[in-house]
């Protein structure tokens, strides 16, 4: 249903460099970038899977942090892990890179049986989820 989403940050370096550490473990870099004048408003990171050939470059952004006003609250933005480990993998990265714990990884079954998150707060305060669907292997 959703192509892509973007989020203001305070400092496009600073989320930049966390994110990129954060979302690596779940198989996401940066895609493609635009400046404020491309944009017509704000330097833009994009982050996603890679395209052709293993390539980052060549793959498509489906999320993206910009230059601009702060909004009125944090988001939440959750990113599909493809397992458990994955989850693991990211909450160490994302708090390797800065992040504050804001749950840490295991169950949690009040959304369903085999729902496994992580969540950490990103620099700007974002509640940054990573969730694995799938049942143990």
């Amino acid at each position: 249903m959703i192509d892509h989403l973007g989020i203001p940050v305070g400092d496009l370096a600073r989320a930049t460099e966390f994110f990129l550490k954060a979302l690596l473990p779940l198989g996401h870099g940066i895609v493609m970038e635009v400046s404020a004048a491309e944009t017509g408003h704000g330097a833009s990171v994009g982050f996603g899977p890679p395209g052709k050939d293993s390539d980052f470059q060549s793959g498509k952004p489906s999320f993206w942090i910009g230059e601009g006003m702060r909004l009125g609250g944090p988001i939440h933005v959750a990113f599909v892990a493809p397992s458990r480990a994955g989850v693991d993998a990211f909450y160490r990265a994302a708090l390797a890179a800065g992040g504050k714990d804001n749950g840490p990884p295991g169950l949690r079954p009040h959304y369903h049986t085999n729902y496994y998150a992580a969540f950490v707060l990103d620099p700007d305060g974002n509640n940054i989820e990573a969730v694995c669907h799938a049942s143990p292997a």
